[in-house]
């Protein structure tokens, strides 16, 4: 049970991060500040993926809970993604 709880932790965190650095992101005082923002954005909106993933894998819980959470994340990282290669 106690490993249940681990991921739940991480996937908060990685989920809170992609949220707190993309409004740092919009607040950005330069192209390079907001650019290093945004990369952040991406490899945190990455690894909520990845938690939620493997969630999945694992069977810990009901996927078709999380089907559409899953899905809007792919959805929010290629955006974020898309914004990135735009900064470059």
């Amino acid at each position: 049970m106690r490993s249940y709880g681990c991921i739940g932790k991480q996937l908060l965190r990685s989920d809170t991060s992609v949220a707190a650095n993309f409004r740092a992101y919009t607040r950005g005082k330069s192209k390079a500040e907001r650019f290093a923002k945004i990369c952040i954005v991406v490899e945190e909106a990455d690894e909520t993926l990845f938690w939620l993933e493997l969630l999945e894998e694992v069977a810990l819980i009901d996927i078709s809970i999380f089907a559409n959470l899953k899905q809007e994340a792919l959805e929010l990282l290629k955006i974020f993604s898309s914004t990135k290669f735009n900064l470059k």
